[in-house]
């Protein structure tokens, strides 16, 4: 996430210093342990949380986990991770329904912190779950607060109820006592109440609030905090535990690009959990919060779970299937490729599922760089072919991409570069489907691979001879005295090098894990 790019980078830049060290000195620790809090005070975390957090890092880096470790570098890295953990809120929480419908959930915060779009939000991830919510209108105060609710309920596809025209008329109090009977006459099992908000903390905001949960007794009252706050969420965050006591907290706008101390220092501050975070402006840009998947996203661990969740949700299980019977059997199309694109679009942003990635920190360029528009063009592409052109892609001609180019608004280096992949793509899926190792462009041959025609020829001309038989004895001898060694797959991946490639391809695991994953 951008919110921790920056602390992303500086603590990945503290532990690369670490590296290669068979033992950690008491120097070594101290000047990794100010690097942490210095790269912590940077990203805004409260000064409090850095000084305990840092002095436990500490305390377990110097003792006996460490030091008897094999790789104490790694240690660290895994102490500073269970530490993140524990300031983040240790375990994951989720709402807890009232045994006797309906749910009632409040929420509270300052204005602007996104309480509105987050209860739309909210709304149509419980009912994806199989709930009946019903938003209710009860910030009264702000400009159009109501009216911006019940565009949020439509576009979520939920019932709202909005008594009142608000613009400083009405009483929130008597919306909210009148939401719950219009809930239970409805049969809505989850009500969640949006009351107003002010752009500081007052005794009248409070006062407001407090009656609001007198009236109703919510099941949870969520804290809306905006991630980017900076130090005063610490201040804020105490303000509405004073005042309203809220069982949860809500991270808004965690997709910005400030330093986002806010999440690292609102549970540990208030001993109240974060539940869930909202990660972009579109409805559907929100999710529950985990604190150990954070953790390893500011680390650069990658956060794999979540990117699976998220998969599971938007692809078609059935549809699955029936592309990879499509791979093996080499009938894979450009209209399976072009709903493949589609459903991968709606899985949200491309740049936020790269960024779940092990290793993200080394593509931060790349993804800055990447245009998501560029599905849209790849969209415009094929839906500019005929139905034949897209089963059959060796009937396009020059003149047919001429008008493909034309008819997408592209141009015809794009459409040929779409075919490419598009060839590509499918050749290694199919190797993939029946069981191999497919040889990845830019890479040499995969060791143990059996996939691929290429393998085949690389097997015959290992063991060739020169013509020549003067040449062919010398060959002979050098072998004999091991002076020439094996060829090795020329190339690299993933940055390591060709001639340090394992000796051994991937294991019968592995390849039986792909294979149930392709639904073979």
């Amino acid at each position: 996430m951008a919110t921790f790019g920056n602390l992303t980078d500086r603590l990945a830049d503290t532990f690369k210093n670490l590296r290669g060290k068979g033992k950690l000195s008491e120097a070594d620790v101290d000047g990794t342990v100010r690097e942490i809090r210095r790269a912590l005070l940077d990203a805004d975390v409260a000064l409090e949380v850095v000084k305990e957090f840092t002095a436990r890092v500490r305390e377990r880096a110097l003792g006996h986990e460490v030091s008897g470790a094999l790789n104490p570098a790694q240690q660290v890295v895994q102490i500073v991770n269970d530490e993140l953990v524990t300031i983040l809120g240790g375990e994951a929480r989720r709402i807890q329904f009232a045994k006797n419908p309906p749910t009632v959930i409040m929420l509270a915060g300052l204005q602007g912190a996104g309480k509105t779009t987050l209860a739309g939000k909210l709304s149509k991830w419980l009912a994806a779950d199989g709930h009946t919510p019903l938003l209710v209108a009860a910030d009264l105060q702000r400009p159009n607060a109501v009216t911006q609710l019940q565009v949020v309920a439509e576009q979520a596809g939920v019932a709202v109820f909005a008594p009142e025209p608000g613009n400083g008329k009405g009483d929130p109090v008597k919306v909210s006592k009148q939401a719950m009977k219009f809930a239970k006459d409805k049969q809505h099992d989850v009500v969640i109440i949006d009351t107003a908000g002010r752009l500081g903390v007052d005794a009248e905001l409070m006062k407001q609030a407090a009656n609001i949960r007198k009236a109703v007794d919510p099941d949870e009252v969520l804290f809306v905090i905006d991630a980017m706050i900076g130090q005063d969420a610490v201040t804020t965050a105490r303000a509405f535990q004073e005042g309203v006591d809220f069982t949860g907290v809500v991270l808004s706008k965690l997709d910005g690009d400030a330093r986002g101390g806010a999440a690292l220092s609102v549970a540990s501050i208030t001993g109240r959990p974060i539940m869930f975070a909202s990660t972009g402006e579109g409805l559907d840009d929100f999710e529950p919060f985990h604190p150990d998947r954070m953790a390893s996203r500011i680390l650069d661990l990658g956060d794999i779970l979540t990117l699976i969740e998220q998969a599971q949700k938007t692809f078609d299980e059935e549809e699955s299937r029936k592309v990879a019977e499509k791979f093996a059997t080499d009938s894979f199309t450009l209209d399976d490729f072009l709903q493949q694109m589609q459903q991968l679009k709606n899985m949200g942003s491309i740049k936020g599922m790269l960024g779940m990635l092990p290793g993200a920190k080394g593509m931060r360029e790349q993804l800055d760089n990447f245009d998501e528009s560029e599905i849209t063009r790849t969209e415009a592409i094929i839906q500019s072919m005929t139905k034949q052109e897209r089963t059959m892609p060796k009937l396009l001609n020059g003149s047919r991409r001429v008008r493909i180019a034309r008819g997408s608004g592209t141009t015809v280096t794009e459409v040929n570069a779409l075919v490419n992949r598009f060839e590509q793509a499918a050749k290694m899926m199919k190797t993939v489907a029946k069981g191999g190792v497919p040889q990845i462009p830019g890479m040499g041959p995969i060791p143990g691979g059996h996939g691929g025609k290429a393998s085949k020829k690389n097997q015959k001309k290992k063991g060739s001879k020169s013509g020549n038989p003067a040449k062919r004895a010398a060959e002979d001898a050098a072998r004999a005295q091991g002076a020439i060694a094996p060829s090795a797959p020329s190339g690299s991946g993933f940055g390591l090098g060709g001639s340090k490639a394992p000796a051994g391809g991937p294991s019968p695991e592995e390849l039986e894990s792909l294979q149930k994953f392709l639904g073979r």
